[in-house]
């Protein structure tokens, strides 16, 4: 009865420990399941596991060892927030599957994708013909993104006001991530870094106040700052 008990209570601490340690790292532990997020889930749960019916190991042990892997957890949350470096190295990296409607072999080898899974993520996505996919993404947590062809996009209020819209195949273009100018989009847009600065000039901001810039489809360049009063609006050119 003794050991009944005993597996009764520290079930019960073990979910409160887990309960309170998922609550703590955040949302995106269940909802943007990443490398790092998929770790820290799977550890935490044979912890868990252990300290619930495991009476071979301490109470005590099981417990410093789900509180320093949550320590753990966080610093490295934390240096992911700090460092696109170091998200890019822990999480990976967007990987471009399908670029102005064509397979990018190389790319899907890389991913370790077949075609198979392509078109099964694509019929999810409600894409049961490959040829209406203008641009196919793989992101770092396995979802892909998807943007159809113009002729194949649900009609929008603005496209009933305009006729005709030549930028309408353009993709998003990042150009400034966190103070950091994103070389290489520049140049893969032939853009260049003192257009960019002029850009930036016009709106009276310097570089380390913009946190995120972004060139939409439309060609309008859209950047947000640190400081919400510095937040510069979708230009209407």
């Amino acid at each position: 009865m003794s050991e009944l008990m005993e597996v009764f209570w520290r079930t019960l601490l073990a979910f409160a420990l887990f309960l309170g340690i998922a609550r703590l790292l955040g949302k995106q532990t269940l909802s943007y399941l990443t490398l790092n997020h998929f770790i820290a889930a799977a550890t935490l749960g044979s912890i868990t596991a252990n300290l619930a019916f495991n009476l071979n190991i301490e109470t005590w042990h099981a417990v410093l060892a789900m509180i320093t892997f949550f320590v753990a957890s966080i610093l490295i949350l934390l240096w992911t927030v700090k460092s696109r470096k170091a998200r890019r190295w822990i999480s990976g990296e967007p990987t471009v599957l399908i670029e102005d409607g064509t397979i990018l072999e190389k790319n899907m080898g890389k991913a370790k994708f077949t075609i198979d899974n392509l078109n099964q993520l694509l019929r999810e996505k409600g894409v049961f013909d490959i040829n209406e996919v203008q641009y196919a993404i793989l992101e770092t947590n396995g979802g892909i993104s998807v943007q159809k062809k113009p002729p194949f996009r649900m009609l929008t209020q603005q496209d009933m006001s305009i006729a005709s819209q030549k930028n309408d195949a353009q993709f998003p273009v990042e150009l400034i991530m966190e103070k950091q100018v994103l070389t290489k989009n520049l140049m893969q847009n032939n853009l260049s870094e003192a257009w960019l600065q002029e850009e930036l000039n016009k709106k009276n901001l310097i570089l380390s106040e913009v946190y995120y810039a972004v060139k939409g489809t439309n060609g309008n360049l859209y950047i947000d700052c640190y400081k919400d009063k510095l937040e510069a609006p979708i230009d209407k050119e």
